[in-house]
This record gives C-alpha cells, sequence and structure tokens, in this order.
C-alpha cells in the first residue's frame, strides 16, 4: 500500500486588509506579508495587470 502524503498547510494574515491565506510553504518573514490586492494600490506604477482584469475588479485608471 501507498503511503498517504500529508501536506501542511500555513495560513498568514495580510497586514494590512486582515484577509487570511492558505499556503503550503512557509513564509520567511510573515509580519511582512502583503495581499496583492494592497501590493497595487501601494505601487499603482508596477499594475501589470490585463485590462479585462482591472475591469472585472473596478479598478479604474486615473490618468
Amino acid at each position: 500500500m501507498a503511503r498517504k502524503k500529508s501536506i501542511q498547510i500555513f495560513r498568514y494574515k495580510c497586514t494590512m486588509t486582515d484577509e487570511e491565506y492558505k499556503t503550503t510553504r512557509k513564509a520567511p518573514n510573515p509580519d511582512d506579508l502583503i495581499c496583492v490586492q494592497s501590493f497595487y494600490e501601494m505601487n499603482p506604477e508596477m499594475d501589470d495587470r490585463p485590462e479585462h482584469i482591472k475591469r472585472e475588479l473596478g479598478i479604474t485608471e486615473d490618468e
């Protein structure tokens, strides 16, 4: 019989929005983790998501 593979799950919270995330890897600095949405809010010049994704999320560009 094959041995069942057990996967350890780590839970982290975004420091800005308090959203909870699950990962299978342990974070080296869990206090520094932020969600993707928070990252793009802090760095709008690095927002390289496609236009249709931005429209789905309701993000408008202020140019």
